[in-house]
């Protein structure tokens, strides 16, 4: 196997790993008005990632940096010509993560409320946006000789990309619900259970509806297979939500995901980014990546610390894997009052 080929597979693990740890948090984030009811409730689900939320966002870093370093085209191309919603979702992201450390620094409802709003929109906009960038990148984008990006803002917004923006943000969301049946006990598992069996039906439109056109459009056999791979498994984890396995509908939403990402990969072999106006301006793993000296350094970095990374995120949901309740959850202490002279 080529080095490119082979950092062009270990790109899309790291996207799949991302959407599969990640996925759960934006849920939560997307689903904490809906299932916290009180202050009380939003601090239990908040504690759910609490512990993990940051170590799935390396994921990102990661792949982002290996795109950097094995694809430096690549990267230069699309982050210039999608710089826009990158930064919304960057944006996003930042505000998110002060969120969560900023949300308990003070016991006040308005104070928590505003932070509240940043959690939920930090995580819905980046869960959009992944899929309608997505979108574009396997539908191909406006590249011209020098491959530059010379489309527009609203180009990206295609009825396809948003298509691939609703996919994320309902596959999340029950990937969130899902986790959180995993995750809680007591009157919080079963209403997390009810919603993701709500939600499994519109997941399955949507996403099923966004592998169909992905699929018919670009005909490759191993994409048709791994799409299928992903509807059955999203399928199981609809029935496994209506039975209320929430372990087996876990496995089958975060396969689900995984499946998905690599069917869109396998579908954009060996193009890195399809060019819509001639297939000449297109970016290839061949004409986009690094020279073979560093992509050969890159490869035995990775092999050594890859697995030492690895065993240490399946360590700490390890040790953080128990169940949380309400009762897990001190009750705040009432506001203080000032005193009047």
């Amino acid at each position: 196997m080529e080095l490119t080929t082979f950092w062009f597979g270990l790109i899309a693990v790291l996207w799949a790993g991302y959407f599969l740890l990640e996925g759960f948090d934006f849920g939560v984030g997307i689903l904490l008005p809906v299932l916290g009811r009180d202050d009380r409730e939003r601090r239990l689900l908040i504690n759910t990632i609490g512990p993990v939320w940051d170590g799935n966002e390396v994921w990102l870093l990661v792949a982002g940096g290996a795109t950097f370093a094995a694809f430096p085209e690549w990267y230069a191309t699309l982050f210039s010509g999608f710089y826009l919603p990158l930064l919304l979702i960057l944006v996003a992201l930042i505000l998110r993560g002060v969120a969560f450390e900023y949300r308990g620094k003070r016991d006040d409802a308005a104070w928590k409320r505003r932070w509240d709003y940043c959690i939920i929109g930090g995580s819905l906009v980046p869960a959009l946006l992944w899929g309608v960038a997505f979108g574009n990148i396997i539908r191909g984008v406006r590249l011209d000789a020098d491959h530059e990006y010379v489309g527009g803002f609203f180009e990206l917004l295609n009825p396809y990309a948003l298509l691939g923006g609703l996919t994320t943000l309902t596959l999340f969301t029950l990937h969130g619900a899902v986790f959180l049946a995993l995750k809680t006990g007591g009157e919080m598992r079963e209403r997390a259970g009810r919603l993701a069996a709500a939600i499994a039906g519109p997941a399955i439109a949507v996403a099923g509806g966004f592998l169909l056109w992905t699929a018919t459009d670009h005909h490759d056999p191993a994409g048709w297979l791994l799409s299928a791979a992903a509807a059955v498994a999203l399928i199981g984890a609809a029935v496994a939500t209506q039975v209320r396995r929430e372990g087996w509908a876990f496995l089958a939403t975060g396969a689900t995901l995984v499946l998905a990402v690599f069917a869109l990969f396998v579908t954009l072999f060996p193009d890195v980014m399809p060019s819509s106006i001639a297939a000449a301006n297109s970016l290839t793993v061949d004409n986009a990546s690094s020279t073979p000296y560093t992509l050969k350094v890159m490869t035995w970095v990775a092999v050594v610390f890859t697995p030492i990374v690895l065993a240490y995120q399946g360590w700490t949901y390890w040790v953080f894997r128990q169940r949380l309740t309400v009762e897990h959850i001190p009750v705040s202490p009432p506001p203080a009052t000032r005193e009047t002279v």
